[in-house]
């Protein structure tokens, strides 16, 4: 977690960030995106987690997947 904040930050120096809007028509920066992702990501475990049981890995691949989709497209 601390690494994607550092490369975050580094990323916010060397690419000042613009808003944009996607899917959900608000604007938003990478950031927010982050965000997004994270929030969606714990909740995607946690029913991963009631469903399945204590195996993530296939939570895990949900969760790339749905950031990687939040990153391109919100």
């Amino acid at each position: 977690m601390g690494s994607l904040l550092v490369l975050m930050t580094v990323l916010a120096v060397a690419r000042p960030e613009v808003p944009r809007v996607g899917i959900l028509r608000i604007e938003t920066t990478r950031g927010d995106r982050l965000f997004i992702s994270l929030l969606g990501s714990a909740f995607l475990c946690l029913g991963w987690l009631a469903l399945m049981g204590p195996p993530l890995w296939g939570a895990l691949a949900l969760c790339l997947i749905y950031a990687a989709a939040v990153f391109r497209w919100v």
